[in-house]
């Protein structure tokens, strides 16, 4: 059950962890642990098995205790747990006969954005998603998740062949914003995004977008002007990263600076859905979708395919007019001006 990746806020957990594993070594039990089953014998299993089962549930307890309600700094840690599902571990428990598709036709390969056809709940779709990867050369090559303009490229073109058969588009947004650097910009990076943008917004065919762990800036926005848009409960969805936001505003990105900016950005799944910036929040496994991928993607499954389903009732004309609608409304607000007494009485006529 222990982890080299701790988050400071889960300690307790991590305790109590160590304590299970111990009680289930020392007491030589069959207990159903968390991650399966102990299969021991002993000298005293009935006390053994009574030991864990209260671990177990205090476990449970403190882990609901503490991800009830996360700070919006707190939350963005999660998000960015390395062991938390990325794209293709989503495609991995949820799609079948999944067939990956790879270039742009014009530059090349970007292995941050994953792109293919496949089945989820049975209906054959196009699924787009950011890859951050695992192991140290995953991450390097796939650039931390951070898109080149050929990723955003590639992904278009891919959609344009999903419209072109009719087929609905899943997108899985884990990005802190495309790659800044010289290259990309030399061929094309805010051109690239804006093209998506504009694309997306008139392509014929259903199109649903999750955003799975991190959505930084127009790096997220990139593949996700959808239909329908939802957020893992621990994900984070913003204009800007904290540590940027607190370098813009303090000079100065720390732990102080970071829990602020995250305050002020309002960046969490439920700030979102407030907002109507999404449309829903899928609910994750006890602990986050890092302790448990198979629950996270049977969640994440039935919300893409309820979505589908109902998308697909709609006429190719009506999706587009819907779209449009659903971004127009973004950032709608009424504005009051109020007079003040002495004001009103002075610029009454005599």
């Amino acid at each position: 059950m222990s982890s080299f990746y701790q988050l400071a806020f889960e300690k307790p957990i991590v305790e109590l962890d160590a304590r299970i594993e111990q009680a289930q070594h020392v007491g030589q039990a069959e207990i159903p642990a968390l991650g399966g089953v102990a299969e021991q014998a002993g000298s005293d299993p009935a006390s053994a098995k009574d030991d864990l089962k209260k671990l177990i549930k205090q476990r449970e307890k403190t882990l609901k205790k503490i991800y009830k309600d996360l700070s919006p700094w707190n939350t963005v840690r999660v998000a960015r747990h390395p062991e938390r599902p990325q794209t293709r571990d989503y495609i991995e428990y949820m799609c079948r006969d999944f067939a990956e598709l790879s270039g742009d036709r014009r530059f090349g390969d970007d292995p941050a954005l994953v792109t293919g056809f496949g089945r989820i709940g049975g209906r054959k779709c196009l699924i787009v998603g950011h890859q951050k990867g695992k192991t140290t050369q995953e991450k390097l090559a796939c650039h931390f998740g951070c898109a080149h303009p050929e990723g955003y490229r590639k992904a278009l073109a891919k959609m344009k062949i999903a419209e072109k058969f009719n087929l609905p588009i899943v997108t899985f947004v884990d990005t802190p914003g495309a790659y800044p650097g010289l290259g990309a910009e030399e061929r094309g990076q805010a051109e690239a995004i804006a093209k998506n943008l504009m694309e997306m917004a008139r392509i014929k065919v259903p199109i649903v977008s999750i955003i799975i762990g991190e959505g930084g800036s127009g790096g997220a926005l990139g593949i996700a002007v959808a239909d329908r848009v939802a957020m893992l409960a621990y994900s984070w969805y913003s204009v800007i990263s904290p540590e940027g936001c607190a370098a813009i505003l303090w000079k100065e990105a720390n732990e102080t600076t970071n829990t602020a900016a995250a305050d002020a950005l309002h960046l969490t799944a439920k700030d979102n859905l407030k907002l109507g910036i999404v449309d829903s929040v899928i609910e994750e496994p006890l602990g986050g979708a890092h302790r448990d991928h198979a629950t996270a993607s049977a969640n994440l499954e039935a919300w893409i395919v309820a979505e589908l389903d109902e998308l697909s009732k709609m006429s190719p004309e009506a999706l587009v007019n819907a779209r449009y609608e659903r971004f127009r409304r973004l950032g709608e607000y009424d504005e009051y001006t109020e007079t003040a007494p002495d004001q009103a009485e002075e610029t009454q006529p005599a």
